[in-house]
């Protein structure tokens, strides 16, 4: 889409202001998972999850299941004791009823229809025992939820399983689930070679029902995430945020060869992974090799959506699923938090003439920019611009790239301010190509200049005009701006075109 787009596109009715919306605030969700047991509160309305509130607790529900065919007695207890307290909590934030899913371990065990009866009696929540289908499923859509694109298969490894679905045009397409999570692996017989025999086998299946060769693998599950963790630190990783980090089938190999050859503690104190997270991360490690290694994936991509994520997409009609969650995370944010909610639109159709011959994709980034130029106004003035920075890069927003984050973070950079020379911003510039520098920089420096000319009424104010062979800006004021264009506002266009390696022209319309 172009600038002129009408009443539809990025700038159509607010997501958040849609009655189907309104009906997804404050959405609480709580995962029984054989490992971790988690509480998660959304305010979903604006498309891109809100985390309002979120817990988790390490119960280990499932430790020593293989063996003993009962969920852990202590994992028991601490699992209880968790719900107990999230059911308090939900009903103090007004979320209550909470949906609440139990997943491999509570499914598989004797006694767990004991458990659910147990819960409900203690808490009065209702467990909703999910068979390995469903569990693929909704951890797909949790995909789905941050990247409405996405293409290719999504794995979700849990404490007692690990589950395989095709992803497609929005939908979840095949599943396959398998005993593959690190807790069932630990009662495995044959020690190491035995163990890598044994998921072989299973994974080798998999793949013949899944198919091998997907466009993008996405990885859903602390484990995964662990590992990504790791492969930030073998690389020195400059973007600590695991959400779309994106990985090859080289450096997954290189990343588990590395946590074969180190000590646990090491790499523990080297990350800061939780204990009881870390002690699973070897036999992952096993799992997900021999998954790149069969499915044989162009790329691989983290994920920190799963299945709370899924449910909360569950909810959502189609004509919401359908919005882009960057955007809307986006007008949200310009709707809570900057001065004149509604202005990012008019900066947009002002400064679009620059950016014409741009690319779809970042188009789409520089609308995002606009609706975002003003949000960290409440700043100190002295570290406005480090504070924009940082809030876009390490923000919770879906369908951004590790590379559009920092582009993203340095032209709101330089909405406040032109220069760049803070060091510990350098490392993480270097995800970005010396083009995109460039294109960030004009795009901070438009902003810039864009919010100083325009008034209450931009329609009125005048126009920019960009002709890239000649290299001239040129600035069409109305009579009506001509007192808007000071000094100031002048140093901003000329630090513009500066910018763009251009000359200025200024005509003043009667």
């Amino acid at each position: 889409m172009d600038g002129s787009e009408g009443a539809r596109g990025p700038f159509e009715t607010p997501l958040f202001q849609d009655p189907e919306a309104q009906a997804l605030r404050r959405v609480g969700v709580v995962d029984v998972g054989s490992n971790s047991i988690r509480m998660v509160v959304f305010d979903g309305a604006a498309r891109s999850p809100a985390y309002f509130y979120n817990e988790k607790v390490m119960a280990g529900l499932g430790a020593g299941l293989p063996e003993t065919g009962r969920l852990n007695p202590e994992g028991r207890k601490r699992a209880l004791a968790a719900l107990r307290r999230f059911q308090l909590l939900s009903e103090g934030m007004g979320v209550a009823p909470l949906t609440v899913v139990a997943t491999a371990a509570v499914r598989e065990a004797e006694d767990g229809p004991d458990f659910i009866e147990e819960v409900e009696r203690e808490t009065g929540l209702k467990l909703f025992v999910i068979d390995g289908d469903e569990e693929a499923r909704l951890s797909a859509q949790g995909v789905l939820l941050g990247w409405p694109e996405a293409s290719g298969v999504v794995c979700d490894i849990g404490g007692s399983s690990m589950e395989l679905a095709r992803i497609d045009s929005g939908r979840v397409g095949e599943r396959v689930t398998s005993p593959l999570g690190p807790l069932r692996l630990q009662g495995i017989e044959g020690g190491r070679k035995g163990r890598r025999a044994h998921i072989r086998k299973i994974v080798d299946d998999l793949v013949t029902r899944i198919g091998a060769r997907p466009k993008h693998l996405y990885l859903v599950g602390g484990s995964w995430r662990a590992i990504a963790r790791l492969d930030m630190e073998r690389r020195g990783y400059p973007l600590q945020v695991l959400h779309e980090y994106e990985m090859s089938r080289k450096d997954v190999a290189a990343t588990i060869d590395w946590i074969e050859d180190a000590r646990v503690e090491d790499l523990r104190a080297a990350t800061g992974i939780g204990e009881a997270r870390m002690a699973l991360v070897p036999l992952a490690s096993e799992v997900l090799g021999e998954v790149v290694r069969r499915l044989k994936p162009a790329t691989i991509f983290v994920s920190s959506y799963g299945i709370r994520e899924g449910l909360l997409y569950e909810q959502m009609p189609d004509a919401l699923r359908a919005r882009d969650p960057l955007i809307e995370a986006a007008r949200f944010a310009e709707h809570k938090d900057a001065r004149q909610p509604g202005f990012g639109r008019s900066l947009f159709k002002f400064i679009f003439p620059l950016f014409r011959a741009m690319r779809p994709d970042r188009k789409r980034i520089i609308r995002a920019a606009c609706l975002l130029h003003d949000v960290s106004w409440r700043a100190h003035p002295d570290y406005r611009h480090e504070a924009c920075f940082d809030n876009v890069t390490r923000a919770n927003l879906g369908g951004l790239t590790h590379e559009e984050r920092v582009f993203l973070g340095l032209a709101l950079l330089h909405r406040y301010k032109n220069s760049r020379s803070e060091s510990r911003l350098l490392p993480m510039l270097g995800l970005l190509t010396d083009e995109a520098i460039r294109d960030a920089e004009i795009l901070g420096k438009a902003m810039r200049f864009g919010a100083m000319i325009y008034a209450d009424a931009p329609e009125e104010m005048g126009t920019l005009d960009w002709f890239p062979k000649k290299k001239v800006l040129r600035l069409n004021l109305t009579r009506r701006a001509e007192g808007l264009f000071g000094e100031v506002a002048e140093a901003r266009l000329k630090s513009l075109a500066s910018a763009l390696n251009a000359q200025t022209e200024v005509r003043r319309l009667r």
